[in-house]
């Protein structure tokens, strides 16, 4: 059930970020002017994030039905998954979360790009207050989840724009790749920032320091590990942005690098969905 709950947190989480990221960059890197290949191509594959997002979505709830009720059968149980949706907060929140994945999907059938990202936005921030955010209350607690919020903006903007360009790179010949490049690296600084400091103070909150104990065990083995993946990806960026002037010379190595970078932040993806599992080591006051 929990190894069950791990793969679902990834794969929703995973979907979730990657549609918001290509629906903020789009008009980032290529502007407003249609592009008939690569719109094609990005609209089908936001359709495939989106049902996945919602069958991600559903099965998230079953299976927390299932571990609330401490019983596999009941994420079969009607009255079981209404109590949860009526009753804690996860439900609640959940509920929102699901109509509004339902919405995008219906968003997807009209041209309308402004309200995919809307939407697409507050289905991302929907999901700060389900795992760590939600452990304060009251003031602080809002700020938490403010914070998570921004910090999964963040995230997903940096890896839904890495999607975007390995397709653009794929067409590599289409486009003035250096000046995409330049405007990729530019709101990449601020995205980087933006995780650095929300990632910091989530550490600091959750845990009460500035970094866990023991560091090779449970939560800190896996932030360690996500901390770790999350700089060879600054690594890769830095040595892109520090070629960028040769880049249509050496289109099929910025390809590979571009795609490492990519499972590199992918990877990072499956080691949050196992710490919202795992309990922060709060340090006694």
């Amino acid at each position: 059930m929990a190894t069950l709950l791990v793969l679902c947190r990834f794969l929703h989480f995973m979907v979730v970020l990657l549609m918001f990221g290509a629906c903020v960059f789009r008009p980032v890197l290529l502007g407003t002017r249609p592009q008939p290949v690569l719109d094609r191509q990005l609209s089908r594959f936001t359709r495939l994030l989106a049902w996945l997002a919602l069958g991600s979505g559903v099965s998230w709830l079953l299976l927390i039905s299932a571990s609330m009720a401490g019983s596999e059968l009941a994420a079969l149980d009607l009255p079981t998954v209404r109590l949860v949706l009526a009753k804690t907060l996860f439900g609640q929140v959940w509920s929102l979360h699901l109509l509004l994945n339902g919405l995008l999907i219906l968003s997807l059938l009209t041209p309308w790009h402004h309200l995919r990202l809307l939407l697409s936005a507050l289905l991302l921030a929907t999901l700060a207050p389900v795992g760590h955010g939600a452990m304060l209350s009251g003031l602080s607690g809002q700020l938490l989840m403010f914070n998570q919020m921004v910090h999964l903006l963040c995230v997903g903007a940096w890896l839904g724009g890495l999607l975007l360009l390995v397709l653009i790179l794929r067409q590599a010949a289409l486009y003035p790749l250096e000046t995409i490049l330049r405007r990729f690296s530019g709101v990449g600084y601020l995205l980087v920032a933006g995780l650095l400091v929300t990632g910091l103070i989530n550490i600091r909150v959750l845990t009460g320091q500035f970094w866990p104990t023991p560091l090779f065990s449970g939560f800190a083995l896996i932030l360690l590990i996500k901390v770790l993946l999350v700089a060879g990806m600054l690594g890769l960026a830095l040595l892109n942005r520090l070629r960028i002037k040769d880049c249509p010379q050496r289109v099929g190595q910025l390809q590979a690098s571009v795609k490492l970078e990519w499972l590199l932040g992918l990877a990072a993806v499956a080691a949050v969905s196992l710490l919202g599992t795992l309990p922060p080591m709060l340090t006694p006051p």
